[in-house]
């Protein structure tokens, strides 16, 4: 495949993404942050708590907030202790006792929590999903990682995240569809390809993660994957935006070309542009 012919998909794709992004948040994402906003932080105490007593654990919540997320702690199951602060507040007529997350707490308390494995239920909102077969290109994905000299594993460890990377090594969660997994795979290397080298201007967490979701984005669709509502949510997450994108661009562009050369894209160029041009 040319460069030329390769600029030009990479162009049309972040084109539409811009697109996508300047038409504001997704109901889908909405949702998703509203149900994230319900889970509490916990201290660095209680997460070892948590994982000494389950360590399978993921998302943990106390029994009347999976009931207002529409989900029910199942029968027999036993709770995960954790310590809750204690903090006084005044009120008019007296000085009363109740639980927060933060401000200086007056004392601690032994509360119960639940893993969203012990629970059933309505099912949380997710961020839009990746549709569409990478066929072969995901195992070509995997031997470029490798042939760059960076190591690729597996671990469910890494729960909740899909992926992550640490300067040589890309870590997957396993279990992910195919599609999925090739975008999370993407992403985690465009964050090896832009970010582990110093830039010439410092950049912030948002502009790492927006520009390396644009370069998953470009590269899923140049294979024919359906990506658009899960690249814009994921950009919105981390309240990123077109603007922010459209910065980035000369960056993002070379890098999903650089992948897209390595993993051997040809064939499918010319049908990959023309979904795009036809939307």
């Amino acid at each position: 495949m040319k460069s030329d012919e390769i600029r030009k998909l990479t162009s049309q794709a972040t084109d539409q993404l811009i697109a996508a992004l300047q038409e504001g948040h997704s109901e889908t994402l909405s949702q998703y942050l509203a149900a994230m906003a319900r889970f509490h932080r916990y201290s660095l105490g209680n997460i070892m708590l948590i994982v000494s007593q389950r360590r399978d654990a993921t998302r943990v919540a106390g029994f009347r907030t999976w009931n207002k997320l529409g989900r029910f702690v199942k029968k027999g199951e036993k709770g995960i202790f954790v310590l809750a602060p204690i903090v006084r507040r005044k009120t008019e007529n007296s000085e009363q006792l109740e639980v927060q997350e933060s401000t200086t707490p007056a004392g601690f308390r032994a509360v119960y929590v639940f893993d969203i494995s012990q629970t059933d239920g309505q099912a949380l909102p997710v961020i839009c999903g990746v549709s569409g077969d990478p066929r072969h290109y995901r195992e070509q994905l995997g031997s470029f990682v490798r042939k760059l000299g960076i190591v690729l594993e597996y671990s469910e460890g890494i729960a909740p995240a899909l992926g992550t990377s640490s300067g040589g090594k890309i870590t997957l969660r396993p279990g992910q569809a195919s599609a999925e997994e090739f975008v999370t795979l993407a992403h985690e290397l465009a964050h090896e390809l832009m970010h582990r080298a110093k830039r010439r201007i410092a950049i912030s967490k948002l502009v790492r993660e927006t520009e390396a979701e644009a370069v998953a984005f470009v590269v899923s669709q140049a294979i024919g994957l359906e990506a658009a509502s899960a690249a814009k949510d994921y950009i919105e997450l981390y309240r990123g935006d077109a603007a922010l994108l459209t910065e980035s661009l000369e960056i993002i562009q070379s890098t999903a070309n650089s992948i897209l050369e390595g993993i051997g894209v040809e064939i499918e160029v010319d049908v990959a542009s023309k979904k795009i041009q036809d939307r």
